[in-house]
């Protein structure tokens, strides 16, 4: 197969940028727009409608009368089941554009848009269309006098709040058991990254999706965002954010509906590598990896890098070796490993936290700049801090781009301790060749997924989410349903 001229094709690519409400493309009620740049080299993507509380009302009213006549949720469960299934065939069939555009919107190497993205995205989808009709509902064990069914019912007008870091998958996680349950959508993606969910809406309309069930919003989170979190027709808001919001998003149910609020929110997950490990270049090519994939812009981004200190020099020698792999490049070139973070905001986040590393007295040991200036684009060099006590700044906070943060510890005990010393419990790992360590440990780390001997280890049949500040949601495997139905019982009286 021939490869594809990403660049030829970017030239040639026009972006819509209207919102979709009701099955129809359409401006703002204000006219208003905002104009859309890609970070990979500066160029105008789109004039993107700017939503705001008069189109969410749009929104909402046409998600709730597509509701209210059953148009979706009173179809049979096998129906719904090949709608979606033609939603994620679909994906697939328009993968090299989706990933065109994922790549020129948030700045990620398209090979890993096209393989990773629009695939994950494909198959949650059709994952959560054979789910349809293989979840049953339940009988109580009343008693001879009476029968109580326990049935679950699609919410109705569901909220789903998705980040710029995955905009693709973290919309299917959504998408996927909120349509599935029978619920109608209103999606809201970032400013930073709205057009993939405008086109995955587009393509849920030509795979026989009636018209209203899915809308998408474009806007800014404190303008289209608010105004959904707040309004009183909406039942439930799925959240993907940092955790600053995600607070904001709790406010907002309490000065409105007390609809049900599903937070996944950030993280600053440990890497636990212990000395008894015994492939440590593996475990290093894996912490190197899983840091700097998506240009460290990953909520599970394992940042704290925890090393035995009698393996510690060793160690990040190899860690530091292997950043040179992740050098950004060309994300519009098919060998690009790294490439560009999300906005110039962004990108002085970044280089602030760096900073922040510097003053604090962390050692920098790989990267710590700008590079590529020249494109146009926003770029960091893969970054390495050795010498981080847990206290620091860069050991606190989310950065979300390619630094890591490396702590040593001489104890078993102190790397458990080190590790829960944070607000945050997304995800951590545990590397160690003693199956009984690799048990104490991972029941000791206060996080929602424990990985041993490997990183983000991944399938849809999992849930995903953490605890603390890293919020309450759950995404992905059947426990999503639980986000996007309610349980009614129906108690019968039997003569």
């Amino acid at each position: 197969m021939a490869e594809i001229d990403w660049h030829a094709r970017a030239d040639q690519l026009q972006c819509d940028g209207r919102a979709l409400i009701a099955g129809v493309r359409t401006a703002s009620a204000s006219g208003e727009t905002f104009e859309k740049r890609s970070p990979v080299d500066g160029r105008v993507l789109a004039q993107v409608a700017r939503a705001w509380a008069a189109d969410v009302d749009a929104a909402v009213a046409s998600a709730r009368a597509a509701f209210a006549d059953g148009r979706w949720a009173d179809q049979a469960p096998a129906r719904r089941k090949k709608v979606l299934q033609r939603f994620a065939e679909l994906i697939l069939s328009h993968g090299e554009e989706l990933a065109l555009l994922e790549t020129l919107d948030m700045g990620k190497p398209v090979a890993q848009s096209l393989a990773v993205d629009v695939a994950a995205s494909a198959r949650c989808i059709n994952w959560y269309a054979e789910a349809i009709d293989k979840v049953y509902d339940e009988i109580a064990p009343t008693g001879p006098g009476a029968l109580a069914l326990i049935t679950r019912e699609p919410m109705g007008v569901i909220g789903a709040i998705v980040p710029w870091n995955y905009p693709m998958i973290m919309a299917a996680w959504k998408i996927g058991p909120a349509l599935a349950a029978g619920n109608s959508l209103i999606v809201k993606p970032s400013e930073k990254s709205p057009l993939t969910a405008l086109r995955l809406a587009e393509i849920a309309l030509e795979a026989g999706l009636p018209a209203g069930v899915f809308n998408v919003v474009p806007g800014f989170g404190h303008e289209a965002g608010e105004a959904l979190a707040l309004h009183h027709d909406v039942n439930a808001i799925g959240f993907t954010g940092s955790t600053r919001i995600g607070r904001k998003m709790l406010e907002y149910a309490g000065r409105s509906n007390l609809k049900r609020i599903f937070n996944e929110l950030g993280g600053k997950s440990a890497n636990l590598v212990f000395a008894d490990f015994n492939d440590l270049e593996r475990a290093a090519q894996t912490a190197a990896g899983a840091i700097f994939y998506n240009q460290g812009e990953s909520c599970n981004a394992p940042s704290r890098l925890l090393v035995e200190a009698s393996i510690a020099d060793e160690f990040v020698a190899r860690v530091v070796a292997l950043s040179a792999r992740y050098q950004p490049g060309d994300p519009l070139l098919a060998d690009c490993a790294m490439g560009a973070i999300v906005d110039e905001a962004q990108l002085n986040t970044v280089l602030g936290y760096i900073e922040k590393g510097h003053g604090e007295g962390a050692r920098l040991v790989a990267g710590g700049m700008r590079m590529r200036d020249a494109s146009g684009g926003f770029f960091v060099a893969p970054t390495v801090f050795d010498g981080v006590k847990n206290g620091m700044t860069i050991a606190r906070e989310e950065i979300f781009g390619p630094v890591l943060s490396v702590l040593r510890f001489d104890s078993e005990d102190e790397a458990i301790a080190i590790a829960n010393d944070s607000p945050y419990g997304l995800q951590a790992a545990v590397w160690s060749s003693s199956l009984d360590r690799a048990h104490r440990v991972a029941r000791k780390l206060k996080v929602g997924t424990v990985h041993v001997n490997q990183y983000d280890d991944d399938d849809i049949t999992v849930p995903f989410g953490g605890t603390g500040q890293s919020g309450n949601g759950r995404d992905k495997s059947l426990h999503a349903f639980d986000k996007y139905t309610e349980l009614k019982t129906t108690w019968i009286r039997l003569q």
